[in-house]
């Protein structure tokens, strides 16, 4: 019997609000009190014009992506190649996507390749782009 394939499956797609309070809470979790996150006046200034969410917090939507769609192996096994491309605003809500585009054996293992993103879920805008690998058995 021959094995599935999962080329071109879709990743499950993920949504999070960009809030005030989100970004309080990632300022706090991750020592990065840099105000282009929290202080409306100093953004504006910025070349961003306004306050923008962590570049990691946005990033960490594909990793939710991933380990909701292969789980453990994803913690234990996931590799992320990505480009930041955009930036996050507050009151923005962004999506990850995905899908499967390659597939290999590899040592007993079988290695799945996804392209990823994370978009602006209004727009459709390009934040973040990439590849995800992840080792199955």
């Amino acid at each position: 019997m021959a094995e599935e394939t999962l080329l071109e499956s879709p990743l499950p797609e993920l949504t999070l609000d960009i809030t005030q309070e989100r970004l309080n809470a990632y300022c706090a979790a991750s020592g990065d009190h840099n105000p282009l996150h929290w202080d409306a006046r100093f953004a504006a200034t910025t070349q961003f014009g306004g306050i923008i969410a962590h570049g990691m917090l946005t990033l960490a939507l594909v990793s939710r992506m991933m380990a909701a769609a292969y789980g453990q192996a994803w913690v234990e096994t996931g590799s992320l190649r990505t480009r930041f491309k955009g930036a996050a605003y507050l009151g923005s809500r962004v999506a990850s996507r995905g899908r499967v585009t390659r597939e290999e054996d590899k040592d007993g293992h079988r290695l799945v390749t996804c392209a990823v993103a994370v978009t602006n879920a209004e727009t459709g805008e390009e934040l973040v782009t990439g590849t995800a690998t992840v080792k199955l058995r």
